[in-house]
């Protein structure tokens, strides 16, 4: 089975997405090789610090509400 790194990457964006606090913070307890491959994209700073939160660049700020959003919220039905 191969994975598909680039879709969890986009799970983990929608998930930072539904942890934000101070506008662009995000808890940061996810798997260490996605928050990495999230930081080297440009998405996140660098979660290799002490704080128990990340800061999404803006970039990473769309993304993550894209990701949500496309992830799961459900489509409302008139």
């Amino acid at each position: 089975m191969e994975i598909d790194t680039d879709k969890i990457d986009d799970a983990v964006l929608g998930l930072l997405w539904l942890t934000l606090h101070d506008e662009r913070r995000a808890w940061k307890g996810f798997d260490w090789g996605a928050l990495d491959r999230l930081y080297r994209k440009g998405l996140i700073a660098d979660p290799a610090n002490k704080a128990k939160s990340v800061v999404l660049s803006d970039e990473g700020l769309q993304r993550a509400e894209v990701a949500f959003r496309a992830l799961f919220v459900r489509e409302t039905r008139p």
